[in-house]
């Protein structure tokens, strides 16, 4: 016997935890609230299942919220994707701030971590060697000088890696002051114990300009390389990622989860993302921020159709207006280049079971 699952009472559809074959019995609930129906066609692990009929231009329910409207008469049992389904999502909309309560304060026992503090104050959660290249031409070098340098240096980091990009040559004003930003941000990170900087020498992006756009504080834990001034650079790298790992050796300090920054994103997502990881990492995310920890939630177009309920969690009614103008401005982007906001989920995600973006925004929510 094949089993779904609904979320929230008020759903109008389930979701299948197996493959099921058209005329099995699956069931939904336990205990008192257990219900079982009969498929009419077969369907996936991951797919949704109507639970009672929906008439064309009728509201989908999921998580308690629409995830689209019907296109066609749904009769129990049927299976609802792409064929019976479509979004709702199309422009900009007005928000109102309606606040909910968010997780209580966690217990005494979980409100520290081990990390690493540097002297900037951020505390990491690793001790690494990151290598940035300041130009797409030395992308394969500190590459290379990565790759090396592992061997070299054991287990006294926690590792050594190249963050690379296409950028850094040909660009002008704010289209290379973003890529000087992220740079320097990067050179910032507190899971990074020590920063190689690797140029070309003649790129737009200068080592120099990047550096000073680099607080102090951290100037102490990087080393630079110019290639073109550099006999061998696969060699000098690999001597100066040696000498920052010895620079970077560091124990675990016992800190509180009020210094303690997620970063959390949308990826491969399907039909049971929003039933299992999502969940459990959302819960995590709560602990931490009631602790006085940062959550930091990425792809904003991946919220859509379910912006609201992240809005409902802003600490005052300014923070919700600013979050309002942040989905706004993304939806207004795609729509001035001619684009739908509802351009997702992608084929792999259809796949899954996820038909709409509504969907795929309710389940990366639960994070």
């Amino acid at each position: 016997m094949a089993k779904a699952l609904r979320v929230d009472p008020r759903d109008g559809v389930a979701t299948l935890l197996n493959d099921a074959l058209a005329g099995e019995v699956v069931t939904v609930g336990e205990g008192a609230d257990a219900g079982s129906f009969l498929l009419t066609t077969d369907i996936g692990r991951g797919h949704k299942v109507a639970l009672s009929s929906i008439a064309p231009g009728d509201p989908v329910v999921k998580y308690g919220y629409p995830i689209g409207t019907a296109t066609q008469p749904i009769a129990p049992g049927a299976h609802v994707h792409s064929h019976n389904l479509k979004t709702g999502l199309e422009g900009t909309l007005a928000y109102r701030f309606d606040p909910v309560a968010t997780a209580s304060t966690p217990s005494a026992s979980t409100t520290t971590f081990e990390g690493y503090v540097r002297a900037d104050g951020n505390v990491g959660t690793r001790n690494e060697i990151w290598i940035l290249s300041t130009v797409g031409c030395v992308a394969r070098t500190a590459e290379r000088i990565a790759a090396k340098a592992v061997a070299l240096v054991g287990d006294s980091v926690d590792g050594v890696h190249a963050f690379t990009h296409p950028h850094g040559c040909s660009q002008l004003g704010q289209d290379l002051e973003g890529t000087r930003t992220i740079m320097a941000s990067l050179a910032c990170h507190p899971n990074a114990g020590g920063v190689l900087i690797v140029g070309l020498g003649c790129e737009e992006n200068q080592i120099r300009a990047l550096l000073a756009a680099i607080p102090a504080s951290r100037h102490g834990m990087i080393r630079t390389l110019t290639t073109q001034a550099s006999g061998d650079e696969i060699a000098e790298g690999c001597a100066l990622v040696a000498e920052l790992a010895e620079l970077a050796k560091t124990e675990r300090q016992t800190v509180g989860l009020d210094r303690l920054v997620l970063g959390v994103k949308c990826g491969g997502s399907d039909g049971l993302s929003g039933l299992t990881a999502n969940p459990l990492v959302g819960r995590m995310s709560d602990r931490v921020t009631s602790a006085g920890g940062r959550v930091l939630v990425t792809e904003i177009p991946e919220i859509f159709g379910a912006e609201q309920m992240l809005m409902n969690r802003a600490a005052s009614a300014p923070v919700f207006e600013r979050i309002v103008e942040v989905v706004n401005d993304f939806k207004r982007y795609f729509l001035d280049h001619g684009e739908t906001v509802s351009e997702n989920p992608s084929p792999g995600n259809v796949v899954g079971g996820i038909t709409t973006l509504e969907e795929k925004s309710l389940g990366a929510v639960q994070k």
